[in-house]
């Protein structure tokens, strides 16, 4: 008979998301793993994890609700926190960022606290903590955490993870690279400049390294991780984004000049991002294989209608573009805010 008191009890928040979906596939592959799934109730949610309910206790709750997460944090031995509100939402709706964000960090540490004080917790944080790093984007865990302006998802990463380092948990933090898996086109592509060298890591090898950790939680005990796809996994936006259009059959990226911005985004190389993978070994995954898996989701008859009507939807992108708005109509703070030397005309024109 199974002895039950040498299984270890995990709590995973935000599992219906990407890189949560891929992280719950990764614990449920270990049978000595009670694993207890909190997330929110909708029908989204209930659709994702329906799959998993024979192997995982699910409880749906809101982790703005501190009595609520109290009650899914019994007698845990781990905790990986991936809940939260991200952009283009967490920009649009920045009250529900920090409700979600920043509380829903600080019930979950209370509530462990109380009732699973031993309990390891992980966290997701994210590259954005370091802004714009166009002129230096080579970027280590010691780097100054300073979010673009603006940037209320930055903002509130950097509030979670000084809560967590407050706490009385043992802990790790795990600053995500760009984390590419069921992205869909925004007006937050316009944001970032072309010229942005980007790291990225694929969901699966994400989700790998977070169940990989509970494996090898006292290599990682009180200390933060960058973590990406590695060297194979660098390219520039530019570069990416003319891929992306030709896989999807949009044709070139040719939209006007100041379409994107030219500054106070983020991304960059993580010059430190191999001291993760040599401790957990999570890197499956190269661009190569990112592109292959995002061609396989493309029906074919898609990709052909898609082509056919590509520039009316360029056309409806571009109007979502706000540094292309800021440019043509002169608004001085923004044409400040995204670009780095605007057209002087605008500025003339912004300033009467």
């Amino acid at each position: 008979m199974e002895n039950k008191t040498l299984r270890k009890r995990i709590l995973l928040t935000g599992a219906s998301g990407t890189v949560g979906l891929e992280t719950l596939q990764h614990l449920v592959q270990h049978t000595d793993y009670e694993i207890t799934v909190f997330d929110v109730k909708n029908q989204k949610t209930v659709k994702k994890l329906a799959p998993f309910r024979s192997r995982v206790e699910i409880v749906y709750g809101d982790i703005c609700n501190r009595d609520e997460v109290l009650k899914a944090a019994h007698n845990k031995d781990f905790a990986i926190h991936l809940a939260a509100v991200i952009p283009p939402l967490a920009d649009i709706n920045p009250e529900l960022a920090n409700s979600v964000n920043v509380k829903g960090t600080e019930n979950l540490i209370y509530a462990l606290e109380k009732n699973s004080p031993h309990c390891y917790l992980i966290f997701s944080s994210s590259i954005s903590v370091y802004g714009d790093r166009m002129k230096n984007p080579e970027i280590s865990i010691t780097d100054i955490l300073q979010p673009s302006p603006g940037d209320k998802y930055g903002e509130t990463k950097v509030l979670c993870e000084s809560l967590i380092q407050q706490s009385k948990l043992s802990w790790s933090i795990f600053r995500l690279a760009a984390i590419m898996g069921n992205h869909k086109i925004s007006k937050l592509m316009f944001h970032m400049p072309l010229e942005t060298p980007m790291e990225i890591c694929t969901p699966q090898d994400t989700g790998r390294a977070f169940a990989k950790a509970i494996e090898h939680h006292k290599k990682l005990e009180k200390q933060i991780f960058n973590l990406g796809g590695g060297e194979d996994c660098v390219i520039l936006y530019q570069y990416f984004l003319d891929k992306m259009f030709a896989e999807f059959g949009l044709g070139k990226v040719d939209f006007p000049k100041k379409a994107f911005a030219e500054k106070n985004f983020h991304c960059g190389i993580l010059k430190d991002g191999d001291d993760l993978d040599n401790i957990l070994g999570f890197r499956q995954q190269n661009l190569k294989d990112y592109f292959d898996i995002v061609r396989q989701k493309i029906h074919p008859l898609q990709k052909k209608i898609t082509f056919l009507f590509r520039n009316v939807i360029k056309k409806w992108l571009l109007s979502q573009s706000e540094p292309y708005h800021a440019y043509k109509n002169g608004n001085f703070k923004e044409l400040n805010h995204f670009f780095n030397q605007s057209d002087e005309k605008k500025l003339e024109k912004a300033l009467l």
